[in-house]
């Protein structure tokens, strides 16, 4: 398969994904030849997301601005993902629509799902080096887990900084920080 083929088969994909109405609170988000729909986050999901947000946003270069559930489209390689948090630049609201270029975005934040945790774990994990994601930060209040990725290369991601809830996380630049995370809530057993 050329690579010319896998944007047209993306672009019918998305337009495909586009045209379904899911229920009230899912949102659609494709991985190759997979379209994915997920069901809206719990309190403890929002909470969590909270807490990472108003971190990020203290901090965050005056270029970019934060994002709850936008698509982030990489038409290349054939992903369109939508992750709870990201920070893209101002200027992509200049192009419109409802899809932002994936290597625009700084950081993709995803709070693992309790319903379909290989998502975030395996499916992200590998999609986001793939669309040129320079850190993918994944908290996951099952076993109340933090994963940091960073570095992508060759469609994979080179570093990873494994802690626990209570650790503080060493977020790079652009933001600069440590990520205080002793405010994480767990999902119930």
């Amino acid at each position: 398969m050329s690579e010319f083929q896998i944007p047209e088969r993306h672009a019918r994909l998305l337009a495909y994904a586009q045209s379904l109405t899911p229920p009230a609170g899912w949102k659609i988000e494709i991985s190759g030849d997979e379209i994915i729909m997920m069901a809206g986050p719990s309190v403890i999901h929002q909470r969590n997301l909270l807490l990472i947000r108003e971190q990020f946003d203290a901090r965050r270069p005056s270029d970019l601005m934060p994002s709850e559930n936008t698509d982030l489209a990489s038409p290349n390689v054939g992903k369109l993902r939508n992750p709870d948090l990201t920070y893209i630049p101002i200027s992509v609201v200049e192009l419109g629509g409802n899809e932002v270029p994936a290597e625009e975005a700084a950081i993709a934040v995803e709070i693992v799902s309790p319903s379909n945790p290989e998502n975030d774990l395996v499916g992200k994990v590998r999609d986001y080096p793939q669309m040129r994601i320079p850190l993918y930060l994944l908290i996951d209040p099952r076993e109340g887990d933090i994963t940091l990725y960073s570095e992508p290369s060759d469609g994979a991601y080179r570093q990873r900084w494994t802690g626990s809830f209570g650790d503080r996380v060493p977020i790079p630049a652009p933001f600069g920080f440590e990520l205080a995370t002793d405010g994480l809530i767990r999902y119930p057993a």
